[in-house]
């Protein structure tokens, strides 16, 4: 699962990776710097406690996101 995300701050979007696959859960933010996870449960949480609608050109993307993210938490 792969999200890219406009963000106010940067000119590169944020993406947020959950690739159980190979094991990946990372964000790159809007500046390039990133943060990287053991568990797709830590990624999600992070996410809610750093990112806001408001941090996005389009909030209903992100909307969608934790959306997205909140069903996979409450699928596993």
């Amino acid at each position: 699962m792969e999200f890219s995300l406009c963000s106010f701050d940067g000119a590169l979007p944020v993406e947020v990776t959950i690739d159980e696959d190979n094991g990946r859960y990372m964000i790159r933010k809007s500046d390039t710097s990133g943060e990287f996870f053991n568990s797709p449960f830590e990624l999600i949480a992070w996410v809610k406690a750093h990112f806001q609608e408001d941090d996005f050109c389009d909030p209903q993307e992100f909307k969608a996101m934790i959306s997205q993210l909140s069903e996979y938490e409450n699928a596993s």
